[in-house]
C-alpha cells in the first residue's frame, strides 16, 4: 500500500509537534523554582529580611522574658523565656477592609500572613494588586490556634468573627480572598516542618501548571503559655535559658519562639522572562516519616539519611555539590546527634580535602520558631548567599561530642566564614526542617546564575542608559498619616545609600507599588532636591489640605487646547529626544503640515504630539476640547478629522467661533496643553493645570504634569513612562502600616483545665 507523499508530511509534522509538546513537559517537570520576594518578622525586632541578615550577621540573640502584655500566669514555668514577637497584637485593620471587632477576633497568625504576603509581593517588585485573580497559590503552615481560646464563649461584638477568626484553614484563605488569588489554597500542619513541606508541595504545583505563583511561609505566634506548661510537666527539654545551643557541648534543651516567614516563588523560567529577581533557586527537595521510631516523637538518622539521598537525586546533585547546611538544630542532648550523624553519612562523604561542609543553624539566634523556621532558614541563606558570607552559629562553647565527626567532613560555624569558591559553580545549600509528628523535610538552594542575555534593565531595555535626568518618585497610601510615614522610611533609605540611582527608586516605586487614594509624586533632577522633598512630605501637618494627601479621587479629566500661541523655536526637541512617542507624532506632524499658509502648524503639532505622549502613559481624558488652531488640534486627537482634513483645515486658516473654550460642566480636573490658561474657562473648584508654561524645561514640565494627574487620581502608567530608560528594580520600603494593638483580653471564671486540655471559656492565661 503506497501512502500519498502529503500524508507523510502531515503525519512527521505531528510527530515532531507532539515531541516538542512532550520535551517541554519533561522540562516543565523538572524545572528548578525560583525564590522572587521574601518577608518576615521574628524575634529582636526582626521585620524583613535586610534586617534578619543584619542580626544574624552581628551574631543577635532574640531571646528575651516572657511578654507582661499577654495576661499570662508564668508563675509555674521554670524557664527564662522565649523568643517573642513583642508586638504581635499590632495590627492595620483598615488596610485589609476590617472592622476593629473583626480585628479583634482574627488571630495574630493571621494578621502576620497577611502582611507579610503583601510585602512579599512588593519585596518582588510586584504591586500586589495586579495579582488579583491571578493563579497564584497559597501554602501556609499553621500549628496553633490557642487564639481561639480566648473567644469561647465569644465576648459581646464579635461573636460573628469567632470561628473565621481562628481556624487554621482561614490563615490561608484569607490571604487569597484578600487579595483575590485564585490558585491551590492550602494550610498545612506538619508541626516545624511546615513551611519547607509548604515549599516542596508549591514547587510540585508550580511544575504541573496548577499555578503560576505561590506564596509560601509558616506563622507562629501563642496566644497562651500552655506549651511551655505541657513541655515543662513533662519534662521535654527546655532549655533553663531558653536558648538552642545548636549541635554545641552545652546543648541542654530547645527554646520555643515565634515568627513568620513568607516566601513568593514562581518558575525559573518564568522569573527570568517576568524580570522578577531570582534571590535564591530551589533545585530540588523532598519530603519523608520516619515512621516506627523508638518513639512518637523520636527522631531516626536513617530516615534523615535516605530524605538527603532523595533530596540531592531531585535535584541532579551530588554530596559534594552542596557547600553548607542550614540544619534543624533544636539544642537538644538527643535530637542534634541524630541529626549530625545522619549529614556525616551523607553530605560529609566524598568531599575533596579541605572542604567540609559548613554546618550552622537559624535557631541559635531565634530559638525554635516551629511552623516558620524553614521559611527564615530559607531567608537566611538566599541572604547568606547573596553576601558570600556563612554566618556563625552563636551559643556554641564546643561541638557536641556525642557525635562522631570523624565519620565525615562536617564542621561546625563556630566563626563566620567567607563562602568558600565555588569554582564558577553556584553556591548551594540544604536546609533541613524536622517535625515533632516525624516529618521530615529538606531542601536544596542554590544562587542564581542567569545567562548573561537574560541580565536585562527592569524597564525591559537591554542597556544601563539612565540619562533622564529628571525622574518621578511616585508614593501613595490608603492615609495620610501612612503616606507621611511611606516618607520617612524612604527618606532613612536615600539618606543612607548614596549610591541608590535616581531613576531606579523612581522605576521601583512607580511599578511595585498599588496606587491608593493618598499621594504624593517628587519630581527632582538630583539626590539632594530627592532629599529636602521626602523631609517636607515626612513632615507634612497632620491635617493637610494638600492636594497631594487628601485622598481626592478624580472625577473625570478634560484636556484644553488653547489657540494663543506663544511657543518659543526649537520647542519640542527635547521632548522628541527623551520620548519616542511624542517624538514619532510630532515628526510626523511636522513632515505633513508644512506650507507657508500653514501658520499655526507647529502650535497643532506640539499639541497632538503631547497629547498622544500622554497616551502612552496610560492617560485616557473623558474629554478633548480646544479654542483657535488648538480646536481643530482637538478634533484630530478625537479622531474626528483625519491628517487630510487637519491639513486642510490649517490651510484654509480656520478659527473658531468663539475666542475661547469653556470646560464641560461636572469635570474636576483639567490640563491645559500649552503655555497658559488664557481663553479657557475654567470653573471655580475645578483642579487644573499648564502642561508647558514659560520658563520650564520642557521633559521636567510634562513630568510634572503626569505627577500631578496621578495626585488627581488618575491612572498613569508608571512602567510606560520608564522605558527605554534602563532603569532597574532595587529594594525598597515596604508599606508603612498604621498598626493599633488588638489583643482579646480574658477573664477567669473558673480553674486552669487538666494538661493537654482547652481552657475554660474566658481563662485569662
Amino acid at each position: 500500500m503506497t501512502v500519498p507523499p502529503d500524508r507523510l508530511v502531515e503525519a512527521l509534522r505531528a510527530a515532531m509537534k507532539e515531541n516538542e509538546r512532550l520535551r517541554g513537559l519533561i522540562a516543565q517537570a523538572g524545572e528548578p523554582i525560583a525564590v522572587i520576594g521574601m518577608a518576615c518578622r521574628f524575634p529582636g525586632g526582626v521585620r524583613s529580611p535586610d534586617e534578619l541578615w543584619r542580626f544574624v550577621a552581628g551574631g543577635g540573640d532574640a531571646i528575651t522574658p516572657f511578654p507582661t502584655d499577654r495576661g499570662w500566669d508564668i508563675s509555674a514555668l521554670t524557664c527564662f523565656g522565649g523568643g517573642f514577637l513583642h508586638d504581635a497584637a499590632d495590627f492595620d485593620p483598615e488596610f485589609f477592609g476590617m472592622s476593629e471587632n473583626e480585628a479583634l477576633a482574627t488571630d495574630p497568625q493571621q494578621r502576620l500572613l497577611l502582611e507579610t504576603s503583601w510585602e512579599a509581593f512588593e519585596h518582588a517588585g510586584i504591586d500586589p494588586r495586579s495579582a488579583r485573580g491571578s493563579r497564584t497559590g497559597v501554602y501556609f503552615g499553621v500549628i496553633f490556634h490557642d487564639y481561639g481560646y480566648r473567644l469561647r464563649p465569644p465576648p459581646p461584638g464579635i461573636d460573628g468573627y469567632a470561628y473565621f477568626g481562628s481556624a487554621g484553614s482561614i490563615a490561608s484563605g484569607r490571604v487569597s480572598y484578600t487579595l483575590g488569588l485564585e490558585g491551590p489554597c492550602v494550610t498545612l500542619d506538619a508541626a516545624c516542618a511546615s513551611s519547607l513541606v509548604g515549599l516542596h508541595l508549591a514547587g510540585q504545583a508550580l511544575r504541573r501548571g496548577e499555578c503560576s505563583l505561590a506564596l509560601v511561609g509558616g506563622v507562629s505566634v501563642l496566644a497562651t503559655p500552655e506549651l511551655w506548661e505541657e513541655t515543662t510537666r513533662h519534662g521535654q527539654g527546655l532549655a533553663p535559658d531558653s536558648r538552642c545551643k545548636s549541635f554545641a557541648a552545652a546543648a541542654d534543651g530547645t527554646g520555643i519562639s515565634e515568627g513568620v516567614g513568607v516566601l513568593l516563588v514562581e518558575r525559573l523560567g518564568d522569573a527570568r522572562r517576568n524580570g522578577h529577581p531570582v534571590l535564591a533557586v530551589v533545585r530540588g527537595s523532598a519530603v519523608e516519616q520516619s515512621g516506627a521510631t523508638n518513639g512518637f516523637t523520636a527522631p531516626s538518622s536513617a530516615s534523615q539519611e535516605r530524605l538527603i539521598v532523595r533530596a540531592l537525586a531531585d535535584a541532579g546533585l551530588a554530596a559534594a555539590d552542596v557547600d553548607a547546611v542550614e540544619g534543624h538544630g533544636t539544642g537538644t542532648p538527643v535530637g542534634d546527634p541524630i541529626e549530625l550523624a545522619a549529614l556525616l553519612a551523607t553530605y560529609g562523604r566524598g568531599r575533596p580535602a579541605g572542604r567540609p561542609l559548613w554546618l550552622g543553624s537559624l535557631k541559635s539566634n531565634l530559638g525554635h520558631t516551629q511552623a516558620a523556621g524553614g521559611a527564615g532558614a530559607v531567608i537566611k541563606m538566599a541572604m547568606a548567599m547573596r553576601h558570600g558570607v556563612l554566618p556563625r552559629t552563636v551559643h556554641v562553647d564546643a561541638p557536641t561530642p556525642h557525635a562522631d565527626w570523624s565519620e565525615g567532613a562536617v564542621a561546625l560555624l563556630t566563626e563566620a566564614v567567607p563562602w568558600p569558591d565555588t569554582a564558577g559553580r553556584p553556591r548551594r545549600v540544604g536546609v533541613s526542617s524536622f517535625g515533632a509528628n516525624g516529618t521530615l523535610a529538606h531542601v536544596i538552594l542554590e544562587q542564581d546564575q542567569p545567562p548573561p542575555a537574560d541580565a536585562a534593565a527592569g524597564d525591559g531595555t537591554a542597556g544601563r542608559a539612565v540619562d533622564r535626568l529628571v525622574v518621578p518618585w511616585p508614593l501613595s497610601a490608603r492615609s495620610a498619616p501612612a503616606l507621611r510615614a511611606q516618607a520617612r522610611r524612604l527618606l532613612d533609605l536615600v539618606t543612607e545609600r548614596a549610591d541608590l540611582l535616581p531613576a531606579d527608586v523612581g522605576f521601583s516605586l512607580a511599578t511595585g507599588r498599588s496606587a491608593f487614594a493618598h499621594r504624593a509624586v517628587l519630581v527632582a533632577d538630583d539626590r539632594a532636591e530627592f532629599l529636602r522633598g521626602l523631609t517636607v512630605l515626612a513632615a507634612g501637618p497632620p491635617e493637610s489640605t494638600d492636594a497631594a494627601l487628601d485622598g481626592r479621587a478624580g472625577a473625570g479629566l478634560v484636556l484644553v487646547l488653547p489657540g494663543g500661541g506663544g511657543w518659543g523655536l526649537g520647542t519640542g526637541r527635547a521632548l522628541a529626544d527623551a520620548f519616542p512617542a511624542f517624538g514619532a507624532e510630532w515628526a510626523t506632524l511636522r513632515g505633513a503640515l508644512t506650507g507657508a499658509a500653514l501658520q499655526t502648524a507647529p502650535q497643532v503639532a506640539l499639541q497632538v504630539a503631547l497629547c498622544r505622549l500622554l497616551e502612552s502613559w496610560g492617560v485616557r481624558p473623558d474629554a478633548v476640547v480646544g479654542h483657535g488652531a488648538g480646536e481643530a488640534a482637538a478634533a484630530y486627537v478625537r479622531g474626528a478629522l483625519s491628517l487630510d482634513d487637519l491639513r486642510a483645515l490649517l490651510a484654509a486658516g480656520a478659527r473658531s467661533a468663539s475666542p475661547g473654550c469653556r470646560v464641560p460642566p461636572g469635570t474636576a480636573n483639567v490640563l491645559v496643553v500649552g503655555r497658559d490658561e488664557a481663553g479657557v474657562d475654567i470653573p471655580r473648584g475645578v483642579r487644573s493645570w499648564v502642561l508647558l508654561p514659560p520658563g520650564r524645561a520642557e521633559i521636567r514640565a510634562v513630568t510634572e504634569a503626569s505627577a500631578t494627574l496621578y495626585e488627581w487620581g488618575q491612572a498613569v502608567d508608571w512602567r510606560a513612562f520608564f522605558a527605554g530608560t534602563g532603569a532597574r528594580r532595587i529594594d525598597l520600603p515596604t508599606y508603612a502600616f498604621q498598626r493599633r494593638r488588638y489583643w482579646l483580653e480574658a477573664t477567669d471564671p473558673g480553674p486552669t483545665p487538666a494538661p493537654g486540655l482547652p481552657a475554660a471559656p474566658g481563662v485569662r492565661r
